[in-house]
């Protein structure tokens, strides 16, 4: 016979609980928890297909099924329409992660009040936090200016409430959003909100709730001292697409990325800017962070860097100068510090550069870190550059991989940063096919290398 699965009801309020506890989570009555059988519960070993239970499913063919009922929604954001895919489809679930204070409650605030504007009578837009009180949401909403008849609004720390909220949407289109998963708890788990258990517990039976119905749930998730999204990585299986919003605070730019999407790219990114009325869309972003640069000065360099499948124009800054230091400091900011290593490492391999006696001082100007390895050649020109004291061409625009032999390598995406240097006005352009080592980079750039000065850092003189 097969063993009868067991759980725990309380004779107080009726909450549910896997294991025996001593106190009651859903109401805080003692002693209150008494053993039942679980309802449902079947165990097909030891039983044959006649005893398997009446309210399972079944397959069905799925050309059988109306494409309807998963067609998606537009977000009243067109950018982030592109940036999903289609929108925002029925019945499924995303997840927004992001450090603390860079903007999520904002953009989706934002969000919840233009499908509040979009929707009509039988479609409904709630807003969920185990964070703030109702009248912080309102406060903030009338200060981002987006109130509105048909935004609402729900403050509560019990994943049933957010449950029953699903559950009176039916089969009705809507977009509940729950900010944050890791402040709801489930009478059916252990543990306090936030914990592996309770961010496992609800998300699940949000999810699976969320799968039966019309409407799009939005998870918002904490994140880790790392910048991974806390909680069981089981959390970003299990939703339908993965969005991460990054930037820093004391700066104005925030970037969103799609690192899952089961409806579209999921290499795609979007550029806000932080304003006084919440995030606004940056139309053109490829030339975004480039900023206003002086072109006479050395040790700068345009590079054209992919990001997923949008080119964009950084500029590189480096500084070399001579160390008093035993051991001369590298700093990246922006770029990954091995890489940068590595690639001064070839310079001075390859070249027969002394760098080994001066401090380099690296980072992308505007605030974008990117990890294209296509950054490469612009690097090493803005490096030499500053050890040479001599600016670059006007105009010139680099990218390119370099192995650890000098050669520059053809990157992913050339022929779209190629149309977008041309676009952009840029020339001379520096890549693979212009320059297949790093000697064939610097005679065109410098012609035959600058003899350093007596009173150049550099020279031992």
């Amino acid at each position: 016979m097969a063993k009868q699965r067991e759980e725990y009801l309380c004779s107080a309020c009726g909450a549910k609980s896997p294991r025996w506890t001593g106190q009651c989570t859903g109401c805080g009555e003692w002693n209150t928890m008494r053993a039942v059988a679980a309802e449902g519960g079947w165990s097909a070993r030891g039983t044959g297909a006649k005893n398997r239970p009446a309210n399972l499913s079944s397959p069905e063919a799925l050309e059988d099924l109306g494409g309807d009922e998963v067609r998606a929604r537009p977000t009243g954001i067109p950018a982030l329409d592109g940036l999903l895919g289609a929108g925002l489809v029925p019945g499924a679930a995303l997840l927004l992660g992001g450090e603390p204070g860079v903007g999520k409650s904002t953009l989706l605030l934002q969000l919840a009040a233009k499908q509040a504007e979009l929707g009509k009578k039988h479609s409904r837009t709630v807003y969920i936090s185990g964070e703030e009180s109702l009248a912080q949401i309102r406060g903030r909403a009338e200060r981002l200016g987006l109130l509105g008849p048909g935004l609402l609004a729900l403050a509560t720390n019990n994943a049933d409430e957010a449950l029953g909220v699903v559950a009176d949407l039916g089969k009705n289109p809507g977009l509940i959003i729950i900010d944050s998963v890791q402040t709801l708890a489930s009478p059916r788990a252990e543990g306090i909100p936030g914990s592996v258990s309770q961010v496992r517990a609800v998300s699940g039976e949000l999810v699976e709730a969320v799968k039966r119905s019309q409407a799009t749930l939005v998870l918002v998730g904490h994140v880790t001292k790392d910048g991974q999204i806390a909680g069981p990585k089981l959390l970003e299986h299990m939703v339908d697409t993965v969005l991460y919003l990054e930037g820093d605070r004391r700066d104005y730019s925030r970037v969103l990325r799609v690192l899952k999407n089961r409806f579209g790219p999921s290499d795609e990114l979007l550029v806000f800017t932080m304003e006084e009325k919440g995030l606004a869309v940056v139309d053109d972003p490829s030339t975004f962070f480039l900023g206003a640069r002086d072109a006479s000065l050395s040790g700068a360099s345009v590079s054209l860097a992919m990001d997923g499948r949008r080119p964009f124009a950084v500029e590189i800054q480096a500084l070399a100068t001579k160390s008093f230091l035993s051991i001369p400091r590298r700093a990246a900011l922006g770029f990954d510090a091995n890489r940068l290593h590595l690639i001064l490492a070839v310079l001075e391999k390859r070249l027969r550069l002394p760098l080994g006696a001066s401090d380099i001082y690296v980072k992308q100007g505007g605030g974008l870190a990117l990890r294209d390895p296509g950054l490469d050649l612009g690097l090493a020109a803005a490096v030499l550059s500053s050890y040479y004291d001599a600016p670059l061409p006007e105009g010139a625009a680099f990218w390119g991989e370099l192995d650890l032999n000098g050669h520059v390598r053809p990157v992913a995406g050339h022929e779209t940063r190629l149309k977008q240097s041309s676009r952009l006005g840029y020339g001379p352009l520096f890549h693979a096919g212009t320059c297949k080592t790093l000697d064939e980079l610097r005679r065109a750039l410098f012609g035959k290398a600058p003899v350093p000065q007596p009173n150049d850092p550099h020279s031992n003189a």
